[in-house]
């Protein structure tokens, strides 16, 4: 486990309490602009950052675990002097939030849950992925994973919105996407799920094939005191289909647990 100075960006009062947002696979710190006015105007202080092998951050070889990814957030935290912070993660971030709450509860003050799953291992395909990913580089699954973010009905209603996110997974690194990949293959948190004790919200998209609502509702019945709620017409990018659903959830979270 061996953390990596990752790229990031600080909105908000300095002095606000501090929300890291955590992005999924094959995204960068762009993914949760919907979330940005409404966590900075409701009092907030968001740090959104890069998970290693994407966006601006730095791709060291691979494969990479989930104890690295988790790794890369608490130095964040460390490097920005924030003891505790309310963590929002979605997809891969959510797993990271899940491994931060099982491993490092102290540095948690809520922890919400987006679009996510506790255990995606084998034969679910993520050894292919990766390596279709260094083979052909990402541009060979971006179309195909924007078909898993989105509903159908928003896709045809936001094209360039659509073709932009597509933009964005084709330019994330072959080899971080991939050693992601392998992060997410080799995962499985579930048998410590009990031991998160932060207050934990679990947010689904109704309509998601990548983390259906029922990886959802497994988390929250694990976690101690988790709260499930699932909402649609929404896929995988939950935050960017039903964002004012979504932001309304985090801030309900946040301002029950401050």
């Amino acid at each position: 486990m061996t953390a990596v100075d990752v790229h990031y960006v600080v909105e908000g009062a300095p002095d606000a309490p501090p929300v890291l947002l955590s992005g999924s696979l094959g995204s960068d710190l762009r993914m949760w602009e919907p979330q940005v006015a409404a966590l900075t105007t409701a009092g907030y202080r968001v740090v959104r950052y890069d998970q290693r092998g994407h966006g601006r951050s730095p791709v060291p070889p691979g494969p990479y675990s989930l104890a690295d990814l988790g790794a890369d957030a608490l130095a964040l935290l460390d490097r920005l002097h924030i003891r505790r912070a309310h963590f929002v993660g979605l997809s891969l971030g959510g797993m990271v939030g899940m491994w931060v709450g099982q491993y490092a509860p102290h540095r948690l003050h809520t922890l919400t849950l987006c679009c996510t799953s506790a255990e995606l291992g084998p034969p679910s395909g993520w050894a292919d992925r990766a390596a279709t990913v260094r083979a052909e580089g990402t541009g060979a699954v971006a179309e195909a994973a924007v078909q898993r973010w989105f509903t159908p009905q928003w896709r045809a209603a936001h094209p360039k919105r659509t073709r932009d996110f597509q933009d964005m997974i084709a330019s994330t690194p072959a080899e971080g996407y991939a050693a992601c990949c392998a992060a997410i293959e080799t995962m499985d948190l579930t048998a410590r799920l009990p031991k998160i004790s932060a207050p934990t919200l679990v947010v689904a998209g109704a309509d998601d094939p990548a983390t259906p609502p029922a990886h959802a509702q497994r988390i929250a019945d694990a976690v101690p005191m988790a709260r499930l709620e699932i909402i649609g017409p929404a896929a995988h990018l939950a935050n960017v289909e039903q964002p004012g659903i979504v932001n309304d959830l985090i801030l309900g979270q946040l301002k029950e647990n401050s």
